[in-house]
């Protein structure tokens, strides 16, 4: 059923949207992937793609899982992971945004999501989006009903090339109003020797085109800020266990600036 949908879209039975890691870990940093996965529920076939194309950035973060998780034990941190593909529903774009259900994507056209009605719009939202981001929803307010530090750090990767253009960032800050975690990390990774570390690049964050960091991190009051890893750092196991080592010391690093000045 290659880009076929259904008015009666379901997911497969035990294939939650959310994915978790360390639910009672104990570091303050509350971990989040909105692109961690690339799944496509059954009925949604390819969504008219070829597997070339679903296997590209515009479909997942590449690399990112692995890092998160190998990060998320370093640290004994929670996290809280989407495992779907960001072309079914964009779990880091405000529902109703164009780029939420993409038409286009860079330079590909998503045949599966041409002409789709709203009830269908709605059911991503109800079976992929809702769920994941009413779980961030809740970790968060346990915590802070248990009087725990919490800090909310969204993981994500990017393409070295987009529309044909080079980026030469390893590594990127995002944040929007925070002005805490970001100069922190930032101060951190630029003492990591010969990386090139973005201040707000290769994207920033707002909340005509975020989801995460407004909602959970800014609208709960919370420390919080997001990075980006260049996906051609990370395409593999090795990348992945370096640049997971490589921000557990940042963190913990920053961790302890933290808790010294009481902010956490």
């Amino acid at each position: 059923m290659n880009g076929a949908r259904d008015e009666s879209l379901r997911l497969e039975p035990g294939e939650a949207p959310v994915i978790e890691r360390n639910t009672a870990g104990a570091s303050p940093f509350l971990l989040v992937c909105d692109h961690y996965g690339r799944r496509i529920p059954p009925q949604l076939g390819d969504l008219g793609l070829p597997e070339t194309e679903l296997a590209r950035h515009i479909a997942w973060d590449v690399g990112i899982a692995g890092v998160a998780e190998r990060l998320a034990d370093a640290l004994d941190a929670h996290l809280i992971a989407q495992r779907y593909s960001r072309l079914v529903i964009d779990c880091n774009r405000p529902p109703g945004a164009e780029s939420s259900i993409p038409l286009v994507s860079e330079a590909t056209t998503i045949p599966g999501n041409d002409g789709l009605t709203r009830a269908e719009a709605e059911q991503r939202r109800r079976l992929i989006f809702d769920p994941y981001h009413a779980r961030i929803d809740a970790a968060i307010s346990a915590r802070l009903a248990a009087g725990r530090p919490t800090v909310l750090l969204a993981l994500h990767s990017f393409t070295p090339v987009y529309h044909g253009m080079a980026r030469p960032w390893h590594i990127g800050t995002l944040y929007q109003h925070d002005r805490v975690l970001p100069p922190l990390l930032l101060a951190e990774l630029r003492r990591e020797s010969g990386l090139v570390v973005g201040d707000n690049q290769p994207y920033a964050v707002s909340d005509g085109t975020d989801y995460s960091i407004p909602v959970h991190g800014e609208a709960r009051g919370l420390i919080n800020s997001g990075i980006e890893i260049r996906q051609d750092q990370i395409i593999d196991e090795t990348g992945q266990a370096e640049w997971a080592e490589r921000l557990a010391r940042v963190l913990t690093a920053i961790e302890a600036t933290l808790r010294d000045k009481a902010l956490a």
